[in-house]
């Protein structure tokens, strides 16, 4: 089954500084057919205005992943941690049993994200954060995990959950494979382009909510770039 949800269908708000779409329920947005989709519970398609920002701010429990779009985030938290994650690379947080956190945009122009947020498997946990490139390349025709809550996934960010973020860069005409499975639910969004799944065409910043699907099959109809949530 492949649920097509327009960008256009989207909720969200516009505060200005942030542009915030939300494929799934969030602050004043709710829709009770889009809490989550297995243990994914967050999708945020922000655009974040140079020199702006979110403020420090407390979480706890979720395994929160963003992939940088376009631009830069620069993080700091409360253990310490600084960094800035560029265009095309991901950070992960681990909240565990609580932490605090900004993210700010520091560039001279517009920022753009997707926000990810996955329900841990584990709590009780100490907070953590890191983050890492993933130079386009290694992705160019084929999936490469970015974060994951398995063993033996390589060089992908742990998250502490029974899930993986994955990413693949497609030429106009390519055809990938992911092995979902059926009993697993998949959300993809190309982040650019336009790709075809099972004849259901998904235009950028779309979301498909998939499921009940052994492999998942995606033909770029444009050039694009694809993130793929693999929830349990």
């Amino acid at each position: 089954m492949i649920e097509l949800r327009p960008f256009d269908s989207l909720g969200g708000e516009n505060h200005g500084w942030l542009d915030a779409k939300h494929h799934f329920s969030f602050a004043g947005y709710h829709d009770p057919a889009r809490v989550h989709w297995g243990n994914l519970r967050v999708w945020n398609d922000d655009t974040i205005a140079p020199k702006t920002g979110f403020p420090p701010h407390p979480h706890r429990d979720m395994e929160i992943i963003t992939y940088v779009r376009e631009g830069a985030i620069t993080h700091q938290d409360s253990l310490g941690n600084q960094g800035r994650t560029e265009a095309g690379d991901v950070q992960v947080m681990s909240a565990g049993t609580g932490i605090r956190h900004s993210e700010y945009n520091m560039e001279d122009v517009v920022t753009k994200i997707f926000q990810i947020w996955i329900i841990p498997t584990r709590q009780g946990e100490n907070p953590s954060w890191g983050s890492r490139p993933f130079p386009k390349g290694e992705r160019t025709g084929q999936f490469v995990t970015l974060a994951s809550g398995y063993a033996g996934d390589g060089d992908a960010l742990p998250i502490r959950t029974d899930a993986r973020v994955v990413a693949a860069t497609l030429k106009a005409g390519d055809t990938v494979d992911y092995p979902l499975g059926a009993a697993r639910k998949g959300y993809l969004v190309p982040a650019t382009g336009k790709v075809s799944i099972e004849d259901v065409v998904v235009n950028a910043r779309d979301g498909a909510a998939i499921s009940e699907l052994e492999v998942l099959r995606v033909t770029a109809l444009e050039d694009s770039e694809i993130v793929l949530v693999d929830a349990a």
